[in-house]
């Protein structure tokens, strides 16, 4: 049953909802590393290699930021109950090796959240690199895996993490945008079509599933639990859905939902859109905040690759959800959210920097 639209919020004012041309020229988005907290990173990944600490047994307090850590806090507040997203600028990997800089980034990740798995493969630590798949064609394939510019859409985490290591020789740029101000444009441009954000929808689990577990479920699009909205959209999982026959077909008004959701998010000044450099990370708080990526051309050398590595996070102290939104909750330690490995296929390190 849809949600009466006089029981919905209304247009929502917080620091989540804001507009790309506003923050386009405002650096205020963009956290730089001192020089002290650069080595504190440093003194932490080489703690860790002289202990011999393997990256799955690493918590928090292997790796200490005695000045950096009163500031991560800060910013996990800022992904969670704030703006929704920020850029941390500095981490020298020029001076590093791709496995220290792995451990760097993974470390920082804990002292935000709790790791949890990102595909069927149990990955915790993901690579973003193309590996010359198609998404729009392969039921199976996720847009991480290809050079394919990326739709507006939410992880199923809390937080999402990206490291780069390696850029594209052309393309490839991030961009963010607010699922606030996307849910308020709704409100004002279609309040006829504004209660769909709280009606259920079906999603694909995209050949993820557990066994003996449907190949798609059902989940809202939105929370409100009168202070915080949070919002999961991924349309090319809503569209592949239809595939299965159990089922029902999107109707005109779902996809004009859909379509104005998509036009909204492509509108010139709507969206933030950012260069990534080596060593550049961004966090984005999926509940609140939309993120996309252009399509790319790599280098001829594979070892130039455009490479980036991905962390889904459960934040500590993060704010309530309810269970049954998005895939759910997940049991054990590996914190809410995520899309648990299938038993017999679990890579959690996707062979690399174990």
């Amino acid at each position: 049953m849809s949600v009466q639209t006089e029981s919905l919020p209304g247009v929502i004012e917080n620091p989540a909802a804001w507009y790309g041309r506003d923050l386009q020229d405002d650096d205020s988005w963009v956290e730089l590393l001192s020089t002290d907290e650069i080595s504190e990173i440093l003194t932490a990944v080489a703690q860790v290699n002289q202990r011999g600490v393997a990256m799955l047994d690493m918590t928090a307090a292997d790796f200490p930021l005695p000045m950096l850590s009163s500031r991560m806090r800060t910013l996990a507040r800022e992904l969670d109950s704030g703006r929704g997203f920020w850029l941390m600028r500095g981490l020298p990997i020029d001076q590093m090796t791709e496995r220290d800089a792995a451990f760097a980034y993974w470390g920082l990740g804990l002292h935000l959240g709790v790791p949890v798995s990102q595909n069927a493969r149990g990955h915790l630590l993901g690579h973003v690199i193309d590996e010359g798949v198609d998404f729009r064609t392969d039921s199976g394939a996720r847009g991480y895996q290809t050079r394919l510019r990326l739709p507006y859409h939410t992880d199923s985490s809390d937080v999402v993490g990206l490291l780069c290591l390696q850029t594209a020789k052309h393309g490839g740029q991030s961009s963010v945008a607010s699922t606030t101000s996307a849910y308020n444009e709704t409100v004002v441009r279609r309040p006829d079509l504004a209660h769909m954000w709280f009606d259920p929808w079906f999603y694909d689990r995209r050949n993820e599933e557990q066994p003996g577990e449907d190949p798609f479920y059902a989940t809202k699009l939105a929370a409100w639990d009168g202070e915080y909205l949070a919002i999961r959209y991924v349309r090319t999982f809503l569209e592949t859905a239809q595939r299965h026959d159990a089922v029902p077909q999107l109707t005109q008004d779902q996809t004009d939902f859909l379509d104005l959701i998509d036009n909204i998010s492509h509108e010139p000044g709507f969206a933030l859109q950012m260069d990534f450099r080596p060593g550049d990370i961004q966090f984005v708080c999926n509940y609140t905040t939309f993120h996309s990526r252009k399509s790319y051309e790599d280098h001829d050398d594979p070892a130039m690759k455009r490479h980036l590595l991905r962390l889904w996070l459960t934040l500590h102290d993060g704010r309530d959800v309810p269970a049954d939104f998005g895939r759910g909750q997940q049991e054990g330690s590996g914190g809410r959210g995520g899309i648990p490995g299938v038993p017999g296929t679990e890579e959690p390190m996707a062979g690399t920097y174990l």
